[in-house]
């Protein structure tokens, strides 16, 4: 049993080269926002600015999660980007509402929209969470973490998009309230972004089964297994991105310790194909009584298996 520690599929170099030029834009796009007179150009640069603080927190959880672990931490640090991506995600439903409300006060009292400035700066941002985005997918197939600066990214370039649209009817109609509607629409598209991950990261913080997978199914795998009478005692969560743990008592005939390592090892492999890379397996004599923490044979056969499951304690 141990831990496989991965390296991060996107480059600590990329990520910050993404995390700068995105910062950069960020200002750009606000001031040229604010002098427009364009709330959806307003809410793209907070969209952007929750991008790089989004590749802030990811940058510094690619770094943190390949830490080793140690005397205090035994798991290592790869619940780190999960944090990471809860915190982020809390951002952007704040952002989110932010966004909504502002939009609201504009369709109550309508103003001026700048609407060539509006096209040629959200092209500008279409154009970087496009490349930005590019960058990151790699990595967002793996890692929580990334996945949620990458949907960060995919929301804001498809937002950036949606303002373009928009600064295209304002420039040909006049009509300022296509601005406050384009606002509430990238809100929207912000809180669905943003609740997957936020729903993935509460997940693995209460060390729920992974998503897709059954524990039924790993239970009847590990069952199928010659020389497994029974399995209880089963938990399977996920340690952090790319590192899935799971925990049993299975029980065996009584047989010398060379076979029951056998039956474990074989047990390790039948888990190994759900993805589990993790694993802490109990052997249980049939037979036993579980008294506490010990097995005795003076209960006889068929004495039921009765016992409390101490879980294990995890410090991530």
């Amino acid at each position: 049993m141990g831990h496989h520690h991965h390296r991060p599929a996107v480059s600590h170099r990329r990520m910050a080269a993404a995390m700068v030029m995105t910062f950069g834009f960020v200002a750009a796009e606000g001031a040229a926002g604010w002098w427009a007179g364009s709330l959806a150009l307003l809410s793209d640069a907070a969209h952007n600015l929750a991008d790089g603080l989004a590749l802030a927190l990811a940058w510094y959880a690619l770094a943190a999660s390949a830490r080793r672990a140690d005397a205090r931490r035994t798991f290592g640090y790869h619940r780190v980007g999960v944090l990471a991506a809860a915190v982020n995600a809390v951002a952007l439903v704040v952002i989110a509402l932010g966004i909504t409300w502002e939009a609201w006060q504009r369709i109550q009292h309508p103003a001026p929209v700048a609407g060539g400035t509006v096209i040629l700066v959200a092209a500008g941002a279409l154009a970087m969470n496009l490349l930005v985005s590019w960058w990151l997918r790699a990595g967002a197939r793996t890692d929580l973490n990334v996945r949620g600066a990458y949907l960060h990214m995919l929301a804001d370039a498809a937002a950036s998009a949606a303002v373009i649209v928009g600064g295209i009817v304002i420039h040909l109609t006049g009509w300022p309230l296509v601005d406050p509607i384009l606002s509430l629409v990238i809100a929207a598209l912000i809180l669905w972004s943003s609740w997957g991950i936020l729903d993935e990261a509460v997940g693995v913080l209460l060390e729920a089964v992974p998503a897709r997978m059954d524990i039924q199914a790993v239970g009847a795998a590990i069952s199928a297994v010659p020389g497994v009478l029974g399995v209880h005692d089963l938990h399977v969560w996920t340690i952090g991105s790319g590192v899935v743990a799971c925990s049993c008592h299975i029980i065996v005939a009584e047989q010398a310790a060379s076979s029951g390592q056998q039956v474990q090892r074989a047990v390790t492999a039948a888990l190994a194909a759900f993805g589990i890379t993790h694993t802490t397996i109990q052997i249980e004599v049939s037979g036993c009584a579980v008294d506490g923490n010990y097995c005795s044979q003076e209960g006889g056969e068929g004495h039921e298996h009765d016992h409390v499951h101490d879980h294990h304690g995890h410090e991530h």
